[in-house]
């Protein structure tokens, strides 16, 4: 485990003015998440909760790349490839609780998104209560592609995206950018990249939050997805992934480019992923966050004791030969037997959330 000042090095917690200031601070890693940052800031929203103060709280990301993109993903890979799955469980575990303690914040938690937000960094920005993305902005949930599942809330916050945009981000891992988050409500906010320092000067004095967002929006533009809406909503409700797949081909066979491009794109993935996604997708709307935090935490315990991850984390990330060998390799390879084992309870129990 890391020292606290290994940790404290990595995330900065300070109290500015009226602020919470929470810095994402490892920016040569596009300030992927760690065991300690998420120890230090959970920390830090324990005590700036209870201190009258503080009245808002501001999360940004050093270096100017990214917000956050994601967990520290190769060290996760390493600690269960070394037979270490219980030191990568406690690292889900204590993210979990954090996502679901962000979603619960009884006040303001203001994300400042200057870039790449991905994975973990969708966790510690998509549940607060303002959303402010530049038109640096890359989102996606790109874990199918690793062997892995949209985690840190998507169960719970995809689903409640339009149509079936959610599905749409969870199958594919596609990225979208300031437009299309604005019009998915997955940012609240538009605000030019050179305005967050003065952005978060006002919101450090105190100043009034909705007045000094509203005074620095900006238009995000037309979103591209828009003109694509009906196709994706007509092929992502599809029951599974090869229904998905066959709506999609027939789009491509009346004349749908981008359809095409994604039955493609959908080959590529884990079909395994896959289909834990569109399970997910389909139970999220039912379930309160804490609920949806307890199954992600029971598909990653089963994810972690798997094959696709490894591999994929593996081609992607170690090898980079980018020809991971997924097991089963195809979709209509996977049982429904299969996939409702990564959802069925823990013989321990399910992760308490406070």
């Amino acid at each position: 485990m890391q020292s606290d000042q290994a940790a404290e090095a990595e995330i900065l917690c300070e109290r500015r003015g009226a602020a919470g200031v929470v810095t994402l601070n490892r920016p040569r890693a596009l300030n992927a998440l760690t065991l300690g940052m998420v120890r230090a800031m959970r920390a830090a929203l324990d005590a700036w909760e209870k201190d009258p103060a503080v009245t808002r709280v501001v999360v940004t990301g050093a270096g100017g790349k990214a917000f956050c993109a994601g967990g520290d993903i190769r060290r996760l890979h390493d600690l269960g490839r070394a037979g270490r799955i219980e030191e990568a469980r406690t690292f889900w575990a204590e993210e979990y609780r954090l996502n679901a303690r962000i979603k619960s914040y009884t006040k303001p938690y203001v994300a400042l998104i200057d870039g790449i937000v991905m994975g973990g960094g969708v966790g510690l920005s998509l549940h607060g209560s303002h959303r402010v993305a530049s038109e640096k902005l890359v989102f996606a949930m790109p874990e199918v592609g690793i062997g892995f599942f949209p985690d840190v809330g998507a169960t719970y916050a995809l689903p409640r995206l339009p149509g079936a945009t959610g599905t749409y981000l969870a199958v594919t891992g596609e990225r979208i950018g300031l437009a299309d988050a604005c019009a998915l409500g997955i940012v609240t906010h538009p605000v030019a990249s050179a305005a967050m320092d003065e952005v978060l000067e006002e919101l450090c004095a105190g100043e009034d939050i909705e007045q000094v967002l509203t005074a620095r929006a900006v238009a995000p533009g037309a979103p591209p997805l828009a003109a694509e809406r009906d196709m994706i909503d007509r092929c992502f409700a599809g029951e599974d992934i090869p229904d998905i797949l066959n709506r999609l081909l027939k789009e491509a066979g009346q004349g749908s480019e981008n359809a095409g491009r994604l039955a493609a794109l959908m080959r590529t993935k884990s079909p395994t992923s896959m289909a834990i996604a569109r399970e997910q997708m389909r139970r999220g709307p039912s379930l309160s966050f804490p609920e949806a935090m307890q199954l992600e935490y029971r598909i990653v315990s089963r994810i972690a004791e798997g094959y696709d991850f490894y591999e994929g984390v593996r081609a992607v990330i170690v090898d980079k030969d980018q020809a991971p060998k997924w097991r089963p390799a195809q979709v209509e390879e996977v049982t429904s037997e299969a996939i409702a084992a990564y959802f069925a309870p823990l013989p321990e129990g399910d992760l308490t959330i406070d």
